[in-house]
């Protein structure tokens, strides 16, 4: 099954490649990064077949039962309307491509240095296989197995950033979203992206997940983590909220008091930790599901506490990120 869609989604990357990029790319004289925009094709697939999930099913999810009433007032719309931007960045490659043509020689001077000295690379698909007799299809296995080992990886990241107050000082961006949507998954500071993916694309390469293997890797998360962030009043009931991070369970950890909080004090900390599967959170206590959905945000926004500013629109956001790393904002 995996195979299949792989198969039919490398098609899609050549046919779109051959028929669009290749050709715009020979007529600006760009011809030397045609290996490059091959790969760039595949991320910018990903992306249109991702915002049209979210379009086609999760949109109408949001206006079927929204957590929070919806009301069109020009401030809700400019913080959405920047979550889409971030969105558009992320899920069309842009982000992606930048980091790849910035990074990716550093990683392949190291592991060819390693595989000069006798460092070989390991495929953790293979070293699982044989715990799996009489499975036929072992690409899935595999993937399952990246799958989790990412998420256990991602839960242990995502608790650094709401632990180091540098860390926070760019994550906060995120949480200080006050209207939570399907686009606000990808609402973060780019510094901070670049430590996540930094980290995420080392481990890849550690443990063996080929390049096809990542984009799908990081396409389900993304798709799983949009449904996550949208404003929608779903529960998956009792087990299946144990199972499977859904849109309640992560509103938890956006609730202004508990969420990115430690007793309500205002101290770094906080619940619901989890990016796709709740038992991380249950293993290491950080679990909640008893605690009621409510506003979203970050208690230093409130007008009470300060009323601080995160800003609204992307450059400003981008900007009053930085100034809080070096504690000027």
């Amino acid at each position: 099954m995996l195979e299949t869609f792989l198969n039919w989604f490398g098609d899609a990357q050549q046919w779109l490649f051959e028929s669009a990029i290749q050709p715009l790319l020979f007529h600006v004289g760009a011809a030397s990064v045609i290996a490059d925009a091959y790969n760039g094709t595949g991320w910018l697939l990903a992306g249109i077949l991702q915002i049209v999930i979210m379009l086609l099913l999760i949109a109408p999810l949001q206006r079927w039962r929204p957590a929070e009433a919806v009301s069109p007032t020009p401030e809700r719309k400019r913080a959405i309307r920047a979550d889409v931007i971030y969105t558009l960045i992320h899920r069309l490659g842009v982000f992606r491509v930048a980091v790849f043509f910035a990074i990716e020689p550093l990683w392949n001077a190291l592991f060819g240095w390693l595989a000069v000295h006798g460092v070989d690379g390991w495929h953790l698909d293979q070293a699982i296989a044989p715990w799996w007799p009489g499975v036929t299809d072992t690409a899935l296995v595999g993937f399952l197995a990246y799958l989790i080992v990412f998420d256990l990886i991602d839960y242990w990241l995502h608790r650094g950033q709401h632990h180091f107050d540098a860390w926070w000082a760019l994550h906060a961006l995120h949480h200080s979203q006050r209207h939570m949507t399907m686009w606000t998954d990808n609402r973060n500071h780019l510094l901070d992206d670049l430590v996540r993916d930094l980290i995420l694309a080392l481990v890849a390469r550690a443990i063996g997940v080929a390049p096809e293997q990542f984009m799908a890797l990081v396409v389900v998360g993304r798709m799983l983590e949009s449904l996550s962030h949208a404003n929608v009043r779903l529960s998956f009931g009792r087990v299946g909220q144990r199972l499977l991070v859904g849109p309640k369970f992560h509103r938890v950890h956006h609730g202004i008091g508990i969420g990115h909080e430690s007793g309500g004090q205002g101290t770094l900390g906080g619940h619901n930790f989890a990016v796709l599967f709740p038992v991380w959170d249950m293993l290491f206590g950080t679990a909640r599901f008893d605690v009621p959905t409510g506003p979203t945000g970050i208690r230093d926004q409130l007008p009470e506490h300060g009323g601080r500013d995160y800003g609204e629109g992307f450059w400003a956001q981008q900007r009053l990120g930085l100034l809080r790393l070096f504690g000027r904002a």
